[in-house]
């Protein structure tokens, strides 16, 4: 049987809590210590049992601790208190670089597959959740004018279990809407918001949830609908489930129900931010609705890319989602037609080579292709994608594909311990908080007392062990393990030893199982009792993943062998508490990609603010970070390559031996008078001064601010006004630039000779330009000069405008310019010709330049 109609059975919660509701429904309180300890202190139990998530904890309560608690006059005014504190905090005027916009009217749009918000939102898996998450964050702290857009995933990400012999297995709760903190969203109208979505010709209903992050409005598009079919309602169930069908219904949701969302709910945001190529269909989807104005394609596709931001995570091809031809038919043969393209036209915005039918479409391509602004997000993590996407600009050096770098950061608030944050209030103030990349403010880390911050670093440690012991045995305990074992689970690990964290995903090139590969020397420094060393893990393997399984299991094995079972800890089912209690509570954070495999690794990052010292390799922000004096942690290697991956696991092996051996063991258990690692406390203290301002998601979102959203908002208007007519004018003149530019030449490229060249001493460049019928304002001729290596390349190279000086002949235009050697050495310097207009954002964007030839 089943009935007829179901209903919401809430508590009846006392007039005097109903703020606590309030402060449920918005996850500030998951960076808010104050707002948490609210919830906590009412059932310490219950709170962890519902996994700290405030809606569900207050569904549980009964009615009569409701009304004991509504007659306990300090809890009520702690209660105002914290929502007087929440309202000053959410009515605070938005930022006025983005005119006319506000929270109500947002100027941008940020989408993502995935949200790490707090581990009672559970629409995340991993790094790329979490640092979305801690945008938000950082967006609503600085009252960024911004909505966040992603899927409501019934089920989440796989919860991790074990078999006794150690094999992940994967189980997918079903989780309640009705229990998280989100509620549903409501056209301006006040209806409940959905739409319908064409999915391959076929109807999709949408349903939209909001979360409310701080400030900022996060929408989840949910198609578990009553009159959806099976297949459709799956598509929001589990995150990184199902085939490559599935993949591409998700992220045609993502981003054409993403668009189409937002128009439901009355917001339409000038500037979209596409976090990976997950959303690239929204950039489909804004060209489509420019085009319904009356735009051509390439008007249209012009506004759509000047006002769009990508970032790209992924450093290896095969992580990039890419659809074969047939696939593409079927989902956007119309679309196709509807925007007046043919569609091997359409086929070739994703195609490196456009000329290629046989070559899949990539979504990376496509957001590289509809976006003005792309950046990877470390220095070296740009560098890889510059040579990875390379065939998108063939025409250009490698360093001018225009990808640039802006280094994640992590949302401070989020991931420092309490214990570490009420240090940082007493000794750098309450700035640490809301200004968190301010240099002043981090340095006055140098003034904590060496004997207050270790102290509360030995706590946390504590605490890391005391937390891992209580999860080891409640990972037994399901196993159906003998009492011995339980017994041994209580007494792992050791409060006072050397404690070195690796938490991540357990892919191949992160190398999980470096250290087993020497195992002679990782027993010896097990059984060294002077010096005690211990390690605890976390992480997950994809679901496909056997190989990533079996390291596991490998490491599992020897966590659990005679030798090794009181010195190293596998904690399962890797998740926010998981990492928030090992990023406080290590002392080393080890992290061992291959490099240059990682793109950033933000962990480290987390564990940075808790004054945990890092070992890694020289790869992501690291690479960045690092000091050749190691006084903000040390490094495995110098950042060398290798083509062989055998042959450099096998030195990088040797090499975190031997630091670990001859440096950070000695300088951990180097204990002056008071039993104080002094020279260890520096390196904390350093890590904070340095590293703090830098690594943070407030400098992070600012510079996203301020050197991609400031521009592309502007960029929007400017294209926009009068009724689109720059972005009609840019149109007309680009067509004219393509059909002119093949005749387009530069000859007679000449120096002022000179019997020597001296360092700093100017060097006069002139050119002869062929201009085609071009006006000279449409053609940016440069100077492309630099050292030189041996192999004739360059070894690095600037660039300066060369201007016209005087009409050969005959169409001819000749140019001048200048070029200065910053050292002596091979000195070399060619000339180039792009198209230039007042309202080209990118030059590359047209795939079109003349290089001087000899």
């Amino acid at each position: 049987m089943q009935p007829l109609k179901v209903f919401s059975v809430i508590p009846r919660l006392p007039e005097k809590l109903h703020g606590l509701w309030e402060l449920a429904y918005n996850l500030w309180f998951s960076w808010n210590g104050e707002i948490e300890s609210l919830f906590a202190q009412i059932d310490q139990t219950l709170w962890r049992e519902t996994e700290k998530n405030p809606v569900r904890f207050l569904n549980k309560l009964p009615q009569g601790t409701l009304r004991e608690l509504a007659n306990d006059d300090f809890y009520i005014q702690r209660l105002n208190e914290a929502l007087q504190k929440a309202r000053n905090y959410l009515s605070r005027p938005s930022s006025l670089q983005f005119k006319q916009a506000s929270q109500a009217n947002p100027a941008l749009v940020y989408f993502s597959f995935e949200f790490g918000i707090s581990s009672c939102l559970p629409i995340y898996s991993g790094g790329l959740g979490i640092l979305a998450g801690d945008h938000l964050k950082s967006a609503s702290d600085l009252n960024i004018p911004l909505v966040g857009m992603g899927l409501a995933y019934k089920q989440g990400y796989f919860r991790q279990y074990l078999t006794p012999d150690g094999w992940q297995q994967e189980r997918y709760p079903d989780y309640d809407f009705e229990q998280l903190p989100i509620q549903r969203a409501t056209t301006p109208e006040g209806e409940p918001a959905c739409f319908i979505l064409d999915m391959g010709g076929r109807p999709l209903e949408v349903q939209i949830w909001k979360a409310q992050i701080g400030r900022i409005a996060l929408y989840l598009l949910d198609t578990n609908t009553a009159h959806n079919p099976p297949e459709f309602k799956a598509l929001t169930s589990r995150l990184y489930g199902g085939d490559l069908e599935m993949r591409i219904q998700q992220e045609i949701l993502l981003g054409i129900g993403g668009m189409r969302a937002l128009e439901v709910l009355g917001l339409f945001p000038k500037v979209i931010h596409m976090n990976e190529g997950h959303s690239a269909f929204a950039g489909l989807q804004r060209l489509r609705s420019f085009m319904q104005q009356g735009l051509s394609f390439e008007a249209a596709q012009e506004v759509a890319a000047s006002s769009s931001i990508f970032t790209t995570h992924t450093p290896v091809p095969a992580g990039n989602d890419r659809f074969p031809m047939e696939m593409m038919r079927r989902y956007f043969e119309g679309y196709a037609q509807e925007i007046g393209l043919a569609f091997k036209v359409f086929m070739a915005l994703g195609r490196e080579n456009p000329f290629n039918d046989n070559e899949d479409f990539c979504m990376t391509v496509l957001a590289l292709k509809l976006s003005r602004f792309s950046n990877g997000v470390s220095e070296l993590h740009s560098l890889v994608s510059r040579n990875m996407w390379k065939q998108v600009w063939t025409q250009y050096p490698v360093e001018d594909v225009p990808i640039g770098a802006l280094t994640n950061g992590v949302h401070a608030p989020t991931w420092v311990a309490e214990d570490v944050g009420q240090l940082n209030d007493r000794y750098l103030g309450p700035n640490w908080r809301e200004d968190p990349d301010c240099t002043r403010t981090w340095g006055q880390a140098i003034n904590i007392p060496d004997a207050e911050l270790w102290r509360t670093h030995e706590r946390l440690r504590a605490r890391l062990i005391d937390f891992a012991r209580m999860r080891l045995r409640k990972q037994l305990e399901a196993q159906g393990a003998r009492r011995k074992e339980l017994q041994h689970a209580d007494e792992v690990l050791n409060p006072e030893a050397l404690t070195i964290g690796f938490a991540r995903r357990f892919a191949t090139y992160k190398r999980a199982n470096l250290l087993l590969k020497e195992q002679d020397k990782l027993m010896r420094l097990i059984a060294d009792k002077k010096h005690p060393i211990q390690f605890i893990f976390a992480g997950k393997a994809h679901p496909a993943d056997n190989g990533g399984k079996q390291l596991i299991k490998d490491l599992i094995t020897l966590c659990r062998s005679h030798e090794c079972r009181f010195n190293m800890v596998f904690l399962e089912d890797y998740d926010m508490e998981v990492g928030q209690h090992m990023i406080s509570g290590c002392d080393v954070w080890l992290n061992n990609p291959r490099r240059p495999l990682e793109a950033c690794g933000t962990s480290g990052m987390k564990a940075v603010f808790n004054g945990v010292l890092q070992f890694s390799t020289l790869d992501g922000w690291w690479d960045e970070a690092y000091k050749p004096d190691n006084s903000l942690g040390w490094a495995i290697g110098k950042g060398e390559e290798y083509s062989d991956p055998d042959y450099q696991d096998f030195v990088e092996i040797q090499t975190l031996y031997n630091v670990l051996e001859n440096e950070i063991i000695p300088e951990f258990y180097d204990r002056g008078h008071g039993g104080l690692p002094r020279a260890w406390i520096r390196r904390m203290k350093q890590a904070f001064v340095e590293l703090g301002p830098v690594f943070n998601s407030h400098r992070m979102v600012t510079n996203y601010v301020n050197k991609t959203y400031i521009p592309a908002y502007e960029n929007y208007l400017r294209l926009s006004e009068n009724g689109f007519a720059a972005a009609r004018e840019l149109a007309t003149w680009r067509m004219d630039m393509m059909t002119k530019w093949s005749a387009v030449e530069i000859r007679n490229v000449q120096t002022v000779d000179a019997p020597n060249l001296f360092v700093n001493e100017k060097l006069v460049i002139e050119a002869d330009l062929h201009l085609n019928g071009l006006p000279p304002e449409h053609i940016l001729v440069e100077s492309y000069f630099g050292p030189v290596k041996q192999d004739g390349s360059f070894a690095s190279r600037e660039i300066a405008p060369m201007t016209p000086v005087s009409e050969v002949r005959d169409g001819w235009m000749r140019y001048r310019g200048e070029a200065t050697p910053p050292e002596a050495g091979r000195f070399g310097y060619t000339v180039r010709a792009v198209p230039a207009h007042p309202h080209l954002l990118d030059p590359h964007s047209l795939g079109l330049i003349r290089w001087a030839h000899s």
